[in-house]
């Protein structure tokens, strides 16, 4: 009878365990990208004699399953849907994995975690650290090309084109105007093309129509800009098949259509897309691409251990395999959200159920075999 009020201990010790796991899962319904566990159970028997002995807790099981993604509205937060963690780095070096996409950019432009850890890249295809530092401006591009369209009047003497917007090697936008006079009486469907600012002539070029269409030495027409004080520009006044020359009086329609220039630019929105490459978007409409986040999936379900605040380390000798999101294997990157907890309520009352039932009953042997053992203690002899 003692070793039955033993074995029902056991149980009460191993319940008691698996209760512990599931207040566990319940307090952590909401944290984010947090894996439930499961309390594993093992029969244990005395080795003396091959019988039963009681129950063990035998350790906990991790369900790795995905969460759902929740949108936060927050461009730094991210959500991976599939296989994969996302990599930080402390500042002892030590690496760390995690599912929990609660991330911002500090004051220095590093995309860190709530512990300021950073979060890692690939950059070039070398492991480097998230940031956007140096990069909250964009110096813009001086204008190369500008495309003209629509018609210029044969039979006009002279047609200035304004409007002509073009940005210079510094970065300032530049209001310039194209003066076109006709040569038409010593050479048919010439013009002199001259580039104006302010009134002064700043670039000199010649075109030349056959038929109403530029002919392939006026396509695309090479001028130097020279501004007052300011390095030459080369530029290149782009006649497409949309400009023609035909007669229509003293009227032209003849205007830009577009220039390839942009002016300096604040950086406005840094957000990731589906692939984890970070891109950065700038007031003067430019977009360019930056770092790619780096994410790790383990080789074997027992490779990465918790240790805590929803982050895992290499564990058992464990090992990893480096990928990047969409790439093989892994899943895909949600930009603005974070991942839920996976714990399933339902599913946890119902184990709550066990545990308790089985509490009850281990607790019921004991109070059992201590009757028993008071009824032998109060027996008499005749």
């Amino acid at each position: 009878m003692l070793d039955s009020i033993q074995i029902g201990s056991s149980g009460l010790q191993a319940y008691t365990q698996g209760l512990r796991v599931i207040a566990h899962n319940t307090a952590n319904l909401h944290t984010t990208a947090y894996k439930a566990q499961g309390q594993q159970f093992a029969e244990l028997v005395d080795p003396a004699t091959g019988q039963g002995h009681g129950l063990a807790a035998a350790g906990t099981r991790t369900d790795r399953s995905a969460g759902e993604s929740r949108q936060t509205g927050r461009a730094s937060d991210l959500a991976l849907e599939g296989d994969g963690y996302f990599v930080l780095r402390d500042a002892q070096g030590r690496v760390g994995y995690t599912r929990d996409g609660s991330f911002r950019f500090d004051g220095e432009g590093r995309l860190v975690a709530a512990d300021g850890a950073q979060v890692q890249g690939l950059d070039a295809g070398q492991r480097t650290a998230v940031s956007i530092a140096g990069r909250a401006t964009d110096a813009g591009t001086p204008t190369t090309t500008l495309q003209l369209g629509g018609n210029l009047s044969s039979t006009a003497d002279e047609q200035t084109v304004g409007g002509l917007a073009v940005v210079d090697g510094a970065g300032r936008e530049r209001s310039l105007s194209l003066r076109l006079v006709s040569t038409a009486t010593t050479e048919p469907g010439t013009w002199r093309a001259e580039l104006l600012e302010a009134g002064q002539v700043v670039g000199q070029a010649r075109l030349r129509f056959v038929d109403g269409r530029p002919d392939d030495a006026s396509a695309r027409i090479a001028i130097t800009y020279q501004a007052a004080g300011a390095a030459a520009q080369p530029l290149v006044l782009a006649l497409g098949s949309d400009v023609t020359s035909f007669a229509s009086g003293s009227l032209s329609t003849l205007s830009m259509a577009s220039q390839d220039g942009r002016p300096p630019g604040a950086l406005t929105q840094a957000a990731f897309d589906a692939a984890g490459v970070l891109r950065l978007t700038y007031s003067n409409g430019r977009t360019v691409q930056a770092t790619q986040l780096l994410l790790v999936r383990p080789r074997a379900e027992d490779a990465l251990q918790s240790t805590g605040s929803g982050r895992y380390a290499l564990a058992n000798g464990g090992s990893v395999t480096e990928g990047v999101a969409g790439g093989a294997g892994f899943g895909s990157l949600r930009a603005g959200a974070l991942e839920t907890s996976n714990v399933d309520l339902s599913r946890e009352f119902s184990e709550l159920v066990v545990v308790q039932r089985g509490y009850q009953a281990s607790s019921q042997v004991i109070a059992t075999a201590n009757d028993m053992l008071q009824e032998l203690f109060n027996m008499k002899k005749p």
